[in-house]
């Protein structure tokens, strides 16, 4: 009989076997490796793609449900605030009944809540749904990976997650161009009923192909203390980054929710303490590997989100490309997120994580400076070399972040270790989007005015100039009504200008971030339990 040696998880200081002795590998179709990659990688496909697609959509959805700017953010929103909340405990739920159950269970909830926002004709309706969307995504998205590594044998385990981590890279990247096509040519309707044939293609073959696998000493109770606080904690702070950009940084009631959710996360980890069966072992941390893979994640994510989210104004509001176009230009960085990943599980399983972890953030960081470098006149050949760049810098870093969180975590484990990396991606492209963002915004409030006066532009009153910044955060010209050709050459001039200064500054502190990532980096090593998968007990 052999037995894995596995962070402990109970306060005994002792090892627990990972799986069964007699454990034997899977044979024919159902537990296949391969297939069982494809499977949840359909399935993953849809979460990852209504991250981004829904973007598109959104104003189409504004106009004909008449609604606010403020309801259709919650479209948004309300889709992020369910999901990164939940993911932890989603994963735990997993671990507790089996992967394969929640997987097909989130699978088919999301397909129906898509469904239903398609069927829906209210803006109320629309937000209730992605919530619902939100809560079935983080069901299924850490149990799509406790699959594959229970599934996989070590040797192959970031070969898979290679795969894996492209099929969720493509489809974040591919959004905006599959949502302006369906918007343009069908309606945006469409956006949300593509989910239903992907999701029942996911069923069929979860049913078909899908195994369960448990280790001997899953968990088998709740912390439902943890996941209350846990939840309570995570909701305070992506509430807080969500309403920064409309509050203020500086606003009390920002620094409020930030306070509660530190709070929060300080009562999680002294319960987590006292609890027999905790839903995070806070021992888990005691692996710096998978600490920093956490690290890491946040990191790469607040470069990567920050940077894609100005990227899409750059392309549509200076350059004054369709979505069609912008999602066409941004195929170099999708192109070779595609190409890389995979080719980056291979360098990962032959030299370890730390060398390509650590050059994937140094091309991150030399990427975000040369956006940075980025003009109102730039080139399409010049866009795409830095896009590619990206591409090429965030593949290790998607794929071997993933293996150092899932692999250092235990067997029983893998579930909460799966949801630990998809809040940590959340949350840093939250992050991202709102820190980059303040810095936008603050670059384009002390340029604005000065731009604006150097220009001969008439002077702005105070709210004008208010409104003014606003839409030039966007890249969007403040034009009014009637302006005439040649002052409204100036302006558009000067907003985009100004954008550019700000995105500038944004791209650099996102280049800032990934130089950080890459020290981080070389904290980081193989997962000591990887190997457990590959006898991993399926019932």
């Amino acid at each position: 009989m052999t037995s894995q040696t596995t962070i402990d998880t109970t306060g005994s200081g002792g090892k627990a076997p990972a799986v069964p002795s007699d454990a034997t590998p899977a044979k024919g179709l159902r537990g296949h490796p391969w297939f069982t990659l494809i499977t949840v990688a359909v399935g993953v496909m849809m979460v990852a793609l209504d991250g981004t697609i829904v973007a598109i959509a959104n104003p189409a959805i504004q106009k004909d449900l008449g609604a606010t700017f403020a309801q259709v953010q919650w479209i948004t929103n309300g889709y992020f605030l369910a999901l990164a909340v939940s993911l932890i405990t989603a994963g735990k739920l997993g671990d507790r009944f089996g992967h394969r159950q929640t997987f097909l269970i989130g699978v088919v909830g999301f397909a129906a809540a898509s469904g239903a926002i398609g069927l829906s004709s209210s803006i109320a309706a629309v937000v209730t749904f992605r919530v619902l969307q939100g809560l079935f995504g983080a069901l299924l998205m850490p149990a799509a990976l406790g699959l594959l590594r229970a599934t996989f044998p070590a040797e192959k385990l970031n070969m898979a997650i290679g795969i894996w981590g492209m099929v969720i890279g493509a489809s974040t990247a591919g959004g905006p161009i599959l949502g302006g096509v369906l918007v343009e040519h069908v309606n945006w309707q469409s956006v949300f009923f593509i989910n239903v044939p992907v999701g029942v293609i996911a069923v069929a073959l979860g049913v078909l192909i899908l195994l369960d696998h448990r280790a001997e000493n899953a968990p088998r109770s709740f912390d439902i203390l943890g996941i209350a606080l846990l939840s309570a904690a995570m909701f305070c702070l992506v509430w807080a980054l969500i309403k920064a950009p409309e509050w203020g940084w500086g606003d009390g009631k920002t620094w409020a929710f930030i306070a509660a959710s530190v709070l929060g996360f300080a009562l999680f980890a002294f319960w987590e303490t006292k609890v027999k069966e905790p839903l995070i072992p806070l021992a888990l941390f005691r692996s710096v590997p998978l600490s920093a893979g956490v690290v890491l994640m946040v990191l790469m994510a607040i470069a990567f989100m920050g940077g894609l989210f100005f990227v899409t104004f750059y392309l549509q509001n200076v350059h004054g490309m369709s979505p069609i176009d912008a999602g066409l230009h941004l195929l170099p960085l999708t192109g070779m997120m595609i190409v890389g990943s995979p080719l980056a599980g291979a360098m990962i399983t032959k030299l370890g994580p730390r060398i390509p972890l650590a050059g994937g953030m140094a091309a991150t960081a030399i990427a975000m400076y040369g956006m940075s470098t980025l003009e109102t006149d730039t080139g399409s050949a010049v866009m795409s070399l830095w896009f590619a760049l990206l591409g090429l810098g965030l593949a290790p870093v998607m794929v071997g972040a993933t293996e150092v969180i899932v692999g250092n975590a235990p067997m029983e484990l893998s579930g909460v270790a799966g949801g630990l990396q998809q809040a940590a991606m959340q949350i840093g492209g939250s992050l991202g989007t709102a820190v980059l963002g303040a810095v936008m915004a603050s670059k384009v409030d002390s340029d604005l005015a000065g731009n604006w006066t150097s220009a001969g532009l008439p002077p702005l009153t105070a709210a004008q100039e208010a409104q003014a910044s606003e839409a030039v955060q966007v890249g969007v010209p403040p034009l009014a009504p009637g302006t005439p050709d040649a002052v409204a050459a100036k302006i558009t001039d000067v907003a985009h200008d100004t954008f550019i200064s700000g995105m500038s500054l944004a791209s650099l502190v996102a280049a800032g971030v990934a130089v950080v990532a890459v020290f981080v980096a070389f904290l980081t090593k193989r997962g000591e339990n990887a190997e457990a998968g590959a006898g991993a007990a399926h019932i």
